[in-house]
């Protein structure tokens, strides 16, 4: 293949070439020792972070929420849960973090608020056709008494997306949507005074001094006119990343509200951010929510589905830098996060996982760990030599696995419950971080407890182990970062090579990567000299499940 130059959308801004590091905060660290994460803990950790190398950090909900799913399910958007702590303790780890230079994005939730929201209860004790229920998605049934719910949707989490209320007067009345769990009744973006609520709550974070705003199902905040029927294909993806024209994902109006967001967060400096959420079936739809006057980043679930495959690969980064670059937008790259299968078990799975069903004692064909891991340590090489923004999820810079072996008694994935027990769902790549070999609960609280149990055979992976380590992963991602900032990687041109069928290869200035996902080693050439390699080995032939950085001469 000749050698083809692909140069990263221009700008200085910081989120164009950060690395971000995702917290799940109910599973970094927990300082209360409830069993939950808290902002405290996460506080205490900070140094952790610094010392790993990340440009900043992208929070997982922690406001007020009855945590039916987690805290995706928000009852007050301008208050923190008391399990994560107080907007006291936010404000200190807000800080504390901006104190070591990291940068601090919260997640919003728009589509959806909890059942238990004030808007919502209101909704439920006013009358059909009011102004309180038209902040929600509210409709009449069908059938002789509305005994039918007004189309056929199915919520992501299974089962039917209606939930049927019963009036004041004690009778079976209307429906309201919910893409989720009945515990999600849908926002109605439609209606104006949810849309100046919300601008009210980005002020909220931005008076406060955060950094941007990771969007949580942007692409699902508007729904088709009329709500036509739909029925999904077979194992398609609940998220909607592989199917075109679904009535309640990816309208064209859903622009219009981060056309408004972004004119909002340019009133504040500093290059505030917003990062969608957007499952879509093809990339070059993905690259019309980052156009100059919406979004900044959004998230590349393409590559991060993509398969372990060269020829797959390649041409999921091509077409990347090739659509986020007609927008005058970096591409972002990411594998792991809390909704899917952790990247050193996905990559050594050998069957079908559509997003979000997860893996668990009865999935077949189990992944192996060691091919898993290697596979991961490659991935995560080839990634951060990237040109554009990369996204890490907490554990990964450990190697951990996704845990499989999780008892059914304690699951807490609605998917799990709404499916009944025929998805696993997320708790496998949620359960809480192993911090030191022999402290209780791995050292993610001084008393043992955990809301998900840990794995025992995780000692090996607890960051004080892997801190001792200079083959471990961790010491793999402090180098990969360090190494990537010192030669400004998040930006510049990447220039392809052609190192045959089963290989990834480019260029970055004189830094060449690889990466061998073939069956049989990779001869190099004899005049490499190695920078970085995922794992470790000897001569120049580099082995299978493999990637390194060199250079030539």
């Amino acid at each position: 293949m000749a050698q083809l130059e692909q140069i990263a959308a221009p700008g200085s801004e910081w989120w164009r070439s950060a690395v971000i590091y995702q917290i799940y905060p109910r599973s970094f660290a927990d300082a209360s020792g409830d069993g939950i994460g808290d902002l405290p803990g996460i506080t205490s950790r900070l140094d952790d972070l610094q010392e790993l190398g990340i440009d900043a950090i992208w929070l997982s909900p922690f406001m007020t929420s009855p945590q039916k799913d987690a805290g995706y399910d928000v009852a007050d958007y301008r208050d923190v849960d008391p399990i994560f702590g107080t907007l006291a303790d936010f404000d200190e780890m807000l800080a504390q973090a901006h104190a070591r230079s990291i940068r601090v994005i919260v997640d919003l939730v728009p589509n959806h608020s909890s059942d238990q929201h004030v808007w919502f209860q209101e909704a439920l004790k006013a009358a059909p056709g009011s102004r309180e229920r038209g902040r929600y998605v509210f409709r009449d049934g069908r059938g002789k008494n509305g005994e039918l719910p007004p189309n056929n949707w199915e919520s992501v989490f299974g089962g039917g997306m209606w939930e049927r209320v019963i009036e004041a007067d004690g009778t079976p009345g209307q429906w309201y949507l919910h893409i989720f769990d009945p515990s999600q009744p849908d926002f109605d973006w439609t209606n104006a005074e949810v849309r100046e609520e919300f601008r009210s709550i980005l002020r909220f974070w931005l008076d406060r001094g955060v950094d941007g705003f990771r969007v949580d199902v942007a692409h699902g905040m508007v729904k088709e006119a009329g709500l036509p029927d739909y029925a999904p294909v077979a194992d398609a993806d609940s998220m909607g990343g592989g199917e075109e024209n679904v009535p309640y994902w990816g309208q064209d109006e859903v622009h219009d509200i981060y056309r408004d967001w972004h004119q909002l967060l340019a009133e504040y400096d500093g290059d505030r951010a917003l990062c969608g959420e957007a499952w879509l079936p093809t990339l070059k739809k993905t690259a019309l929510w980052v156009r100059p006057d919406e979004m900044h980043q959004t998230f590349n679930f393409p590559y991060l589905m993509t398969a372990w495959d060269a020829e797959a690969l390649g041409a999921v980064i091509r077409e990347s830098l090739d659509e986020f670059g007609k927008v005058g937008a970096p591409s972002t790259w990411v594998l792991s996060n809390h909704d899917v299968v952790r990247h050193a078990s996905r990559l050594a799975l050998t069957a079908e996982n559509p997003q979000g069903e997860g893996i668990g004692p009865e999935t077949p064909d189990k992944p192996d760990t060691a091919i898993g891991l290697a596979r991961a340590r490659a991935a995560t090489t080839l990634m951060l030599a990237l040109p554009g923004s990369s996204y890490l999820y907490q554990g990964e810079e450990l190697g951990l696995p996704e845990a499989m072996e999780i008892p059914d008694e304690f699951r807490q994935d609605p998917t799990w419950f709404r499916t009944n027990g025929e998805r696993y769902g997320r708790d496998g790549c949620r359960v809480p971080l192993p911090w030191e070999a022999d402290a209780p609960a791995f050292g993610f609280n001084d008393t043992g407890d955990s809301w998900l149990p840990q794995p025992a055979e995780w000692t090996q992976y607890a960051r004080d182990t892997e801190s001792a380590d200079p083959t471990s992963t961790l010491s793999l991602y402090k180098e990969l970062l360090a190494e990537r900032r010192a030669r400004g990687l998040g930006s510049g041109s990447l220039v392809w090579e052609d190192a045959g069928a089963d290989a990834v290869a480019f260029r970055r200035g004189d830094i060449h990567v690889a990466a061998n996902l073939g069956t049989e080693p990779l001869e190099l050439g004899e005049d490499v000299t190695f920078v970085l390699q995922s794992q470790p080995f000897d001569g120049t032939a580099l082995p299978v499940d493999t990637a390194a950085w060199y250079t030539k001469g």
